[in-house]
């Protein structure tokens, strides 16, 4: 039998896995919240589908069982002050971490960020749950694609651009 894994210990180690950032949108009105996630993943594209993961504690978690469709939005090296809305860091929550963007709908009502490097409106198709999270299969309705800007990562604890990496710090041996 192996060890049991300190999880203080994953999460350090999964901190070195550099990743996107998304908001993950649901609702519509007054009735609707969203968070921040890197755990955002294509599952295929034939047909299109992602996988996306969600803490069970979430505030969004109720409103995507309940409403059943939601949108990804690929957020840009910019748009770090939605991030942190989304992630409720300086405490808003529901329609509130909306302000200050603009919004739109597509397909399933759910809230698409309008400037996003792109947006995917989708249906739940499968909803796994695991643990703390469930494991989301979008189905994927429509995409909007945004300007072909830089994205913003996470990554070792913060969020990054691609252009603040020093090169030399990543040169790969050959």
């Amino acid at each position: 039998m192996s060890p049991i894994l300190d999880p203080a210990a994953f999460r350090q180690a999964m901190r070195r896995l550099a990743g996107g950032v998304a908001v993950i949108t649901v609702g519509s009105g007054e009735d609707r919240t969203g968070l921040t996630a890197t755990s955002v993943t294509s599952l295929s594209a034939e047909p299109p589908r992602l996988l996306v993961c969600i803490n069970r504690s979430a505030s969004a978690w109720p409103l995507l069982a309940d409403f059943r469709a939601f949108g990804v939005n690929l957020l840009d090296a910019d748009q770090q002050p939605i991030a942190d809305r989304f992630a409720g860091r300086n405490g808003e929550k529901g329609p509130a971490r909306f302000a200050g963007a603009r919004w739109k709908s597509l397909v399933t009502g759910a809230p698409l960020l309008d400037g996003a490097l792109a947006a995917f409106d989708c249906t739940v198709e499968e909803i796994i749950e695991r643990h703390s999270h469930a494991i989301v299969i979008g189905r994927i309705e429509a995409v909007d694609h945004g300007a072909w800007n830089e994205p913003l990562l996470y990554w070792a604890g913060s969020y990054r651009m691609i252009s603040d990496l020093p090169d030399k710090q990543f040169a790969v041996a050959g």
